[in-house]
């Protein structure tokens, strides 16, 4: 590293008039909640001013960083829908955008500092500082960091040492006299830190490889980031970061801190409170516009009552003033109430070909690929019943599997128990059966199926509650089905009439 060596690509920007923000995940695991929020608020606050979105792959953990991951990210992004204007697959003027690709503009950089004296060479071993710190809280010394040792050596005996393959690292030299480090938060507000308790700090480890606190402020100098949006267990590297802004030379961007996100027990989130990863969700059946639209609510609003905001009025409206410094609690049911607003939003049309026909295919139910088994307008009907009933895409495939039996429905036992079995219900059946065998081809539709059964309640001298629950199992196979005459105009004349005619011979006398 050592030598007169200059940055030889990239810049260090200092124009702030255009906004630019980063998202810079670690490849070391999936895409989590958290993450995803911290991305959403970022895209959505580059789109909201007209800036720039970049994604950089922090990729410089070797241990854990993978290719696999990466992709994984890439494409829980492409679900999410941020698409960002520099990166991976996309380009742009401030590459590589992969920290691995960067090792020689980090050692540019380094090199850089420690020729104008602002960063220094240590060879102090871990037993040392070891032995240094504990002699620190032996004396009761109020700053018991890095005590500088090595801070003063010689650049001739320096590069003796260096020379002679000594291992070191290298620190950056924090001014002596730097006041207390004020971290302007567009989130908390001004954060003050004692500079006096800021040691000097490896910027460069002796294995030849960047420490977090180095990398990622001369990446973001390098590319013009001019507003940094992360979550707030960074906000303690701030001042160190600052420091590294400051040796370079570079504009130090506006910070904002988001808050975490906790389960409903209070607790930070994790996989003990269930799914955690952006693509558990996207397995789950979620929408990617009402997974966005509730993590975006996690901790910012758009009035404080609004809870529908679609992508657009997100990407126009979302601003850091909004944001709340205070915890957010991840809430599943809150999450569902606007994944299914989602649906109810979306025409009978829409909803078939977006949530029910893929449902239906990828569950075998209906040719994977070719023509499907009905028409258009049968789709469109079972989408209309079935659309208030969802909560998340894969419930339509079990409310829907009554429809694909044939004439021999699968009966849930208790549902027989609880109706079909009790007695009278052959009479049920029956009464239904010659009501609706009345009704030719052409009348068979909802309403007219409704209408021919409706009084017979009456007639039979018995509660609505218990004929329509027995027909009901014996055309559907359950006591729990979508309306029963748009059931039964799906189902069609032939088969309704098989299936009742199949209960008559199990139902009670």
């Amino acid at each position: 590293m050592h030598g007169s060596k200059r940055l030889t690509r990239g810049t260090i920007l200092t124009d702030n008039r255009h906004v630019r923000v980063r998202f810079a995940p670690s490849p070391t695991g999936k895409l989590h909640v958290g993450g995803a929020r911290t991305a959403i608020y970022n895209w959505a606050f580059a789109r909201a001013n007209h800036g720039t979105f970049i994604l950089r792959i922090d990729d410089t953990d070797p241990t854990r960083s993978t290719e696999e991951n990466t992709q994984i990210i890439l494409r829980a992004m492409r679900w999410l829908g941020l698409d960002w204007d520099e990166g991976p697959e996309v380009g742009g003027d401030f590459g590589p955008y992969r920290q691995t690709d960067r090792m020689q503009l980090y050692r540019d950089a380094a090199q850089r500092l420690w020729d104008e004296g602002k960063a220094y060479p240590c060879f102090c071993t871990p037993e040392k500082l070891a032995a240094d710190k504990a002699a620190a809280e032996a004396r009761h010394d109020p700053f018991q960091g890095y005590q500088r040792t090595c801070r003063d050596i010689d650049p001739a005996e320096a590069k003796r040492r260096i020379d002679a393959g000594e291992p070191y690292t290298l620190r950056i030299k924090v001014p002596l006299d730097r006041g207390d480090v004020v971290v302007h938060d567009a989130v908390h507000g001004d954060v003050t830190f004692n500079a006096r308790e800021l040691d000097d700090f490896i910027i460069f480890r002796s294995d030849g490889t960047p420490t977090y606190n180095f990398a990622t402020v001369v990446d973001d100098a390098m590319m013009g980031i001019t507003h940094v949006i992360r979550g707030d267990d960074h906000l303690s590297n701030t001042p160190r970061q600052i420091m590294v802004y400051e040796a370079l030379g570079a504009p130090v961007p506006t910070f904002a801190h988001i808050s975490m996100i906790l389960g409903p027990d209070g607790k930070k989130l994790s996989k003990r409170h269930g799914a955690t990863s952006v693509e558990e969700y996207r397995d789950a059946g979620y929408l990617s516009d009402a997974f966005v639209n509730y993590l975006a609510l996690l901790g910012w609003s758009l009035d404080g009552e609004t809870t529908i905001v679609p992508r657009d009025v997100l990407a126009r409206e979302f601003s850091l003033d909004h944001v709340s410094k205070n915890p957010s609690t991840f809430d599943p049911k809150k999450l569902d109430a606007i994944n299914q607003a989602y649906y109810l939003a979306m025409s009978d049309r829409e909803f078939s070909e977006r949530v029910l026909v893929p449902e239906l295919r990828a569950a075998g139910l209906e040719p994977a690929e070719g023509d499907l088994a009905h028409d258009d307008a049968w789709y469109d009907l079972l989408s209309s019943i079935l659309k208030p009933r969802t909560v998340v895409a894969p419930d339509v495939v079990e409310k829907a599997r009554f429809l694909y039996q044939g004439n021999e429905v699968e009966l849930d036992e208790k549902s027989v128990e609880k109706n079909l079995a009790k007695a009278g219900a052959r009479g049920f059946v029956t009464a239904a059966t010659e009501a609706l065998e009345a009704l030719g081809d052409d009348a068979w539709h909802a309403d007219a199926i409704n209408a021919a059964l409706e009084a017979l309640p009456e007639k039979l001298g018995v509660s609505k509650r218990k004929f329509f629950g027995a027909v009901r199992v014996a055309a559907c196979g359950n006591q729990v089905s979508p309306p029963l005459g748009e059931s039964l105009e799906l189902l069609g004349r032939d088969c309704t009439l098989a299936r009742l005619r199949r209960a008559e011979g199990i139902a009670a006398e």
